[in-house]
């Protein structure tokens, strides 16, 4: 755990509360990120970024939508 003194007071943060790269981690049934978010979903992330390179982000929703979907599975809060 880690302090941080505010004023008077100390605020001790719990790991529930703690940042990970972009992601937030959360305790109970949410689980810790494994991975760093820019390494997580290569297939999803390929076919989004080859997608709005070749027909712009409005025609990609679909692919966007199904990389969100991964991270999220993966843990990441986006």
């Amino acid at each position: 755990m880690s302090s941080t003194k505010v004023g008077m007071q100390t605020h001790t943060m719990s790991s529930s509360e703690k940042k990970q790269g972009s992601s937030t981690v959360k305790s109970g049934s949410e689980s810790k990120p494994r991975k760093k978010i820019c390494c997580a979903c290569p297939e999803t992330k390929k076919l989004r970024d080859e997608c709005i390179v070749e027909h712009g982000e409005e025609a990609c929703t679909k692919w966007i939508n199904a990389h969100l979907e991964c991270l999220r599975a993966e843990g990441f809060s986006v």
